[in-house]
């Protein structure tokens, strides 16, 4: 099996590579982009667009963080259900983050149109599965909610989600066919691609070890260079590095796992999702479901796959295939792998004023394809002049948060004792 942990198979499949070089001078731009995610990499994006000079510096390189470990699910919204957007945010920023966010998957496949990025974009929808009576409860007033702001979304019965999944296991499935799947860290260098081509400037291996704000400026101190700039956008979540190391405190840590089966047999493969749907289900300890396009299976769960958490929570996805997907028989895996989720304790992003002219949006709960391509639009936007209004977040403080070590030993015993015991009958 391969022994990269980190970024498993989307590095070993990723196309489009870009080949950046550290920053080795000093240099003067009118945007600063601290960060290579989806935020960084599409603030760069429009700010080049709209002509502006910017410049993005990231600490390893383009996709190390959440943009290349993640599940590839290209999901609209947030996990919240729109109600408790509206309660959490206030009824003027819920409505509009419940309406950019829930188009975010056109802004992310009009990306990949318009710039040809190679990430196997499957735009055909995703199934959020119920695993028991409750969940189908839970799912039921997804739809109602949803349906009533407009959303195209179904909820399937038994039969019908049976038919989409290739799979009893579940007695429904919510349907949204605003979503869809991707190569996560595809898109990253696809967008890193676009961005350059748009004239902005990318460099990878270039921590920013100090910013300070001096003469109307922001200066960027890194290893082997600096830059002013006129204003700073910063997109640091769940991996920051250097001078951002203290963020680690103001986020929850989550770690979510994935194994990938080899390619399946082409007669089993047409049993298996056969619509090329993601899928995850309703449990409190969920776990993900979806395809690559070679016909691997990738199933994913919340913890760690390190230390003697690897044997365990590899011993539970071959025992969730075995009961979920039957027909795939006893397989070994060519791939495990995990990444950190970057969470907040009510599950709405923060968008944070930190400076004069420099701003940052993080923490997207899980969700960073969408939210982050389009935060970054809104960002760069927000940073060439617009308004705070223009944002679908209030301004908070940053803050740390209480007891977050403790949290994160409790999501981490917690999914390991689920996944030690699920599935065993």
């Amino acid at each position: 099996m391969e022994s990269n942990i980190t970024h498993g198979l989307w590095e070993a499949t990723a196309n489009g590579k870009p080949d950046l070089k550290s920053l080795q001078r000093d240099i003067k731009t009118e945007v600063a982009i601290i960060g290579g995610g989806y935020t960084g990499l599409s603030a760069a994006l429009q700010l080049s667009l709209a002509g502006k000079d910017c410049t993005l510096l990231e600490a390893n390189h383009v996709g190390f963080g959440g943009a290349g470990r993640n599940v590839g699910l290209v999901n609209a919204g947030l996990w919240l259900m729109p109600e408790d957007v509206i309660k959490l945010v206030g009824q003027k920023h819920g409505e509009q983050l419940i309406r950019i966010l829930g188009a975010s998957p056109d802004l992310v496949y009009g990306n990949i149109k318009k710039y040809g990025i190679e990430c196997e974009p499957w735009h055909h929808g995703t199934l959020h599965c119920a695993d028991s009576r409750a969940g189908l409860k839970a799912l039921q007033e997804r739809e109602k909610q949803w349906m009533a702001l407009g959303a195209p979304v179904k909820l399937l019965n038994r039969e019908e989600a049976a038919e989409k999944l290739g799979t009893r296991a579940f007695l429904g499935a919510l349907l949204d066919k605003r979503a869809g799947t991707i190569q996560p860290l595809s898109y990253a260098y696809g967008m890193a691609g676009a961005a350059l081509k748009e004239g902005a400037a990318l460099y990878d291996r270039t921590p920013v070890l100090d910013l300070k704000r001096e003469n109307h400026s922001w200066h960027l101190t890194t290893p082997s260079g600096s830059v002013r700039a006129k204003s700073v956008i910063v997109a640091v979540h769940g991996y920051p590095e250097a001078a951002f190391k203290d963020q680690m405190k103001n986020i929850v840590p989550f770690n979510y796992f994935q194994f990938a089966t080899p390619p399946l047999d082409p007669d089993i493969l047409k049993t298996v999702l056969p619509g090329k749907n993601g899928a995850w289900d309703t449990n409190l300890i969920l776990s993900s479901y979806r395809l690559d396009e070679a016909g691997r299976l990738i199933i994913g769960s919340v913890g760690k796959v390190e230390g003697t958490a690897w044997n365990l929570n590899r011993a539970w996805a071959k025992r969730s295939i075995k009961k979920v997907f039957p027909q795939v028989g006893n397989i070994e895996f060519e791939h495990g792998w995990f990444g950190r989720i970057a969470m907040t304790t009510n599950h709405i992003p923060r968008f944070h004023i930190m400076g004069k002219n420099m701003a940052m949006v993080t923490c997207y709960n899980g969700r960073g394809i969408g939210p982050g391509t389009v935060f970054g639009k809104l960002l760069a936007e927000y940073i060439s002049g617009g308004s705070v209004e223009d944002i679908p977040l209030p301004v908070s403080e940053i803050k740390p948060v209480s007891m977050r070590t403790l949290r994160g030993l409790f999501y981490e015993a917690g999914s390991r004792l689920y996944h030690f015991v699920q599935r065993r009958i």
